[in-house]
């Protein structure tokens, strides 16, 4: 980044780009080059603008605290639709729990991105679609509906790579734009873990302090508080981290540096307990779930930290590209046991789904192993491995809307 800086020092636009596409980066790198450059004018004034501190923490304006609030009340609405509605509360949540989510998401990037009317209304489009097919396909009582729980698994991710589109403001697949979206949604973890953590104190301390004058509120406050927060946490969340991103901006760092080598010393003492384990992926079906589960934690945590812009030095790059390529060997007894329950059972829809999904994500993390071993040698740079990562999301969700949609055509709604 310093290069790019004292190549752009006298180019405001192109400096004003670099900035933009990872503003934590560029501040440490401009703030190391400061020294050399006080001289100059236009340093100077980027000098200011970015170590200006604000006198207080700057809450949004009220027009985004009203937009948020709407929006919380929103998703509130959403998620009490089964009690207003005497719906079937475990029809409704297993369909639409990402409805309750990513919609209020999506209008918040929607509109501060100034998203265009016609995209918009394409978007919205999308998200009426996806919510009148999941919720009209047919479901007998007490018969196995695995393409069911196949699509409403499958469509949160649509719906997820609908809001890195919003996010991004709309404009396609920017490589920037989208290891800024999965920073976000490190940010955006952290965050809604604070807001949980605070939020299950504030239960506990309310209910008992009722409960110690006679009252009994615990049913009403789950049914109402509980349930209306709970399906406002995200938006709050995400609003959080834009109106203070200082907040998270160096927690999720650090959490990125100290869980991925723990991550991969847990996970070859796992491997290696699992050789002296009487269970396997190959005979035992839950078993093989859990282990999926884990690959694509372990996926997540080695782009998170790919994405987030503390990973620079060599030793964080060899524990990264450590943990890939364990995660390689993960995915490979995954992806075989998979093919051996195939083999000895036949395909159906839930094996035919992880099928496809293990080879996906093998292939990916082998072109961001390849990567992340170029940077190593000093043939490659992080830059190069973030578009490794970015060039899947829309490959992950062309899968995604294969299981969602055709599936339960493929094999007859089983």
């Amino acid at each position: 980044m310093q290069e790019k800086i004292l190549l752009n020092i006298d180019n405001p636009g192109q400096l004003e780009k670099l900035y933009r596409s990872n503003k934590p980066t560029f501040k440490s790198a401009f703030n190391d080059l400061y020294v050399q450059l006080r001289e100059n004018p236009l340093a100077e004034g980027w000098y200011q603008r970015l170590n200006y501190a604000q006198e207080e923490m700057f809450w949004g304006t009220p027009a985004e605290r009203t937009f948020v609030v709407g929006a919380a009340l929103v998703a509130a609405f959403i998620a009490k639709l089964p009690e207003i509605f005497s719906i079937d509360p475990e029809f409704f949540y297993t369909r639409n729990i990402g409805f309750i989510i990513f919609p209020v998401l999506i209008a918040f990037f929607a509109r501060k991105n100034s998203i265009s009317m016609k995209t918009g209304a394409g978007l919205v489009a999308l998200i009426l679609a996806g919510a009148i097919f999941i919720n009209l396909l047919p479901h007998k009582q007490g018969l196995p509906a695995d393409t069911l729980s196949l699509s409403c698994i499958h469509f949160p991710l649509l719906l997820w790579s609908m809001l890195g589109f919003t996010f991004a403001g709309g404009k396609g697949h920017s490589e920037a734009n989208w290891l800024g979206f999965l920073r976000y949604n490190g940010e955006l973890a952290v965050m809604m873990a604070l807001l949980l953590i605070a939020g299950g104190l504030t239960t506990a301390l309310t209910i008992n302090l009722f409960r110690l004058i006679g009252l009994d509120i615990q049913k009403f406050y789950f049914n109402y508080i509980v349930i209306c927060g709970l399906s406002a946490v995200p938006l709050v969340a995400t609003f959080l981290t834009q109106t203070q991103p200082a907040i998270v901006s160096k927690i999720s760092p650090l959490i990125a540096k100290l869980f991925a080598p723990v991550a991969l010393v847990i996970l070859l003492a796992y491997l290696g307990a699992m050789l002296f384990s009487s269970k396997n992926p190959y005979q035992d079906r839950e078993f093989l779930v859990l282990f999926n589960v884990l690959l694509v934690g372990v996926m997540a945590l080695i782009f998170f930290s790919i994405a987030d812009s503390g990973t620079k030095n060599s030793v964080q790059r060899l524990v990264l590209f450590l943990l890939s390529a364990v995660t390689i060997i993960v995915n490979g007894i995954a992806l075989s046991a998979v093919l051996f329950r195939i083999s000895e059972w036949g395909i159906t829809p839930n094996r035919a789904a992880v099928l496809g999904a293990n080879v996906l994500m093998l292939i990916h993390l082998l072109l961001v192993s390849a990567r992340l071993f170029g940077a190593l040698k000093k043939k490659g740079n992080l830059e190069q491995v973030g578009k490794s990562i970015v060039l899947f999301v829309p490959v992950y969700a062309a899968w995604a809307a294969i299981v969602t949609f055709l599936f339960p055509f493929i094999f007859g709604f089983k």
